[in-house]
């Protein structure tokens, strides 16, 4: 079931990451996602506030909409320090690395724990899956 995620958030191109600020949410527009060792990463920089969130409150929430449907997952960000894992995701997105390489102290890449998707539309019963 992680696959049809990581694939409707792929085609969808952006989503949209919600994070706690103190008693404030916090969202906007993210595009990485990549699975790797059999978990979903998503990754940011360390130097951005939506980091700082979600070190001080690990949970999310994101949002995607394509082609009249549209996905929900929640559950908490854990952070993967390894270097293999930042270089995962740079290979997904080599339009990343004139930004960001694996060993600039700034990369940051999350795996997706305790999630809970739901896929919604319009026209049909919400489906929910969990990885």
């Amino acid at each position: 079931m992680m696959e049809r995620v990581e694939r409707f958030l792929k085609e969808a191109q952006t989503y949209y990451l919600a994070t706690v600020d103190g008693d404030q949410p916090r969202v906007r527009p993210f595009g990485t996602i990549n699975v790797f060792e059999g978990k979903m990463y998503i990754q940011t920089g360390k130097v951005k506030d939506v980091s700082k969130q979600i070190h001080a409150n690990p949970k999310f929430e994101l949002c995607a909409f394509k082609d009249g449907e549209w996905l929900r997952v929640a559950g908490e960000l854990v952070e993967d320090d390894r270097r293999e894992a930042r270089q995962s995701m740079l290979d997904a997105y080599p339009s990343l690395q004139g930004m960001y390489s694996a060993d600039d102290g700034n990369t940051e890449v999350f795996y997706v724990k305790n999630a809970k998707a739901t896929f919604s539309s319009f026209t049909k019963a919400p489906e929910t899956v969990e990885f």
